[in-house]
């Protein structure tokens, strides 16, 4: 991690593997009776509006896993038996990169890093890593990860579902921390008054823990100026949404284009946001069981979030665009003059198909007539 920790992933026994298929999709013997079931929900969210630009009722950054990290651990495990050397290099949002290496020498023995965003002035890092990371990577993995022969597949993905989400594990320690206390309506002493996490490379968002909630806090910045617009009009329609009878439970949100009063104490350089900052206060039934990894994971991903249906937005609007320059090109092409008459003349002309006794005579009266023109002539 962060070039100075890594963690080693041993599998000590050599298994037979089946073939593991995502779940969720079905394998080519499906039957229709699926398929057609499927269609018709396609068709009913269609015209309920879902997949809308900028309208969604599901995050799409739902799952805390990285999706290639989690296919890559597939792969190996389903290739176990061949000793094939690896060294795979890939980057996700937030500028967090991953390293996987395998060497020959111990073809069982897979190495991850991670490598992180570089951390703003205020954010605090204890040995290159956020706070509270060693301690959340032992209860998740331990020392050391083994597999000794599992007795159920279920068990393997689940594993290499957690493995690979690291990310949401290390970035995620010192919100997760401070949540946990939120479940207990206790405050350790060094969580006291502003707390700043990295999340983007040298941007950070703040944390205002108290005993009955948690406020959080994120300056929105974006570098293009067209994204900074579509930002702001979806973080504004992102609050209204709050009001909608089915969100009552949903966390408060609130956006503002300056700085808000609990801010005051944060330094000058980390509140230059563009797009405005955007609140949420977490209370005790938004952590309570299993909701603690979703809400860690939905708040670390928000402003990858919030980018992702930017760009999507902008693509639609560009594709609606083209659609729309293309059919004006066609009804000026049709209205060019003499191109109806054209149409016209052509469309009138008859043809007839001549059998092969009138095509030769046809051909002997032209070459007859073609010498009688040259010996005029001559």
């Amino acid at each position: 991690l962060n070039g100075k920790e890594s963690v080693e992933f041993w599998n000590i026994e050599r298994t037979r593997v089946p073939k593991l298929e995502p779940s969720g999709i079905r394998g080519a013997n499906s039957n229709k009776k699926g398929r057609k079931s499927k269609n018709r929900k396609k068709k009913k969210e269609k015209k309920k509006g879902v997949g809308t630009p900028g309208v969604t009722r599901h995050l799409k950054f739902s799952t805390s896993h990285s999706r290639f990290l989690l296919d890559t651990l597939l792969n190996r495990l389903q290739n176990i038996e061949k000793a094939v050397e690896a060294d795979y290099h890939w980057a996700e949002f937030d500028d967090v990169r991953y390293h996987i290496q395998v060497t020959m020498k111990n073809p069982h023995i897979l190495l991850l890093s991670v490598s992180l965003p570089t951390p703003p002035q205020e954010t605090v890092f204890l040995g290159g890593l956020p706070s509270g990371a060693i301690e959340a990577i032992k209860v998740a993995y331990g020392a050391v990860v083994q597999i000794l022969d599992p007795q159920e597949m279920e068990y393997k993905h689940a594993l290499l579902v957690k493995i690979a989400s690291v990310r949401e594990v290390v970035l995620g320690a010192p919100l997760r921390g401070i949540l946990k206390k939120l479940t207990s309506r206790t405050l350790a002493s060094n969580t006291d008054g502003l707390v700043a996490l990295v999340h983007r490379p040298n941007e950070s968002f703040f944390l205002i823990p108290q005993a009955e909630k948690v406020t959080v806090i994120f300056p929105m910045r974006f570098k293009d100026s067209i994204d900074i617009v579509l930002a702001t009009s979806f973080l504004q329609e992102f609050v209204e949404a709050r009001r909608m009878a089915g969100l009552n439970t949903a966390p408060p949100c609130l956006w503002s284009p300056t700085p808000p009063l609990e801010l005051k104490e944060a330094p000058a350089e980390a509140l230059s946001a563009n797009a405005g900052f955007v609140t949420f206060v977490i209370f005790p039934r938004h952590v309570e069981g299993k909701k603690l990894d979703r809400t860690v994971c939905s708040l670390s991903t928000f402003h990858a979030y919030v980018s992702y249906h930017v760009k999507c937005s902008e693509g639609f609007m560009h594709t609606r665009m083209r659609r729309r320059v293309e059919s004006l090109i066609e009804a000026l092409d049709r209205a060019k003059p003499g191109m109806e008459n054209a149409k016209n003349a052509s469309q009138s002309r008859s043809f007839k198909r001549l059998s092969l006794k009138e095509a030769r005579e046809l051909k002997t009266s032209r070459i007859l007539f073609q010498i009688k023109f040259e010996l005029q002539l001559k």
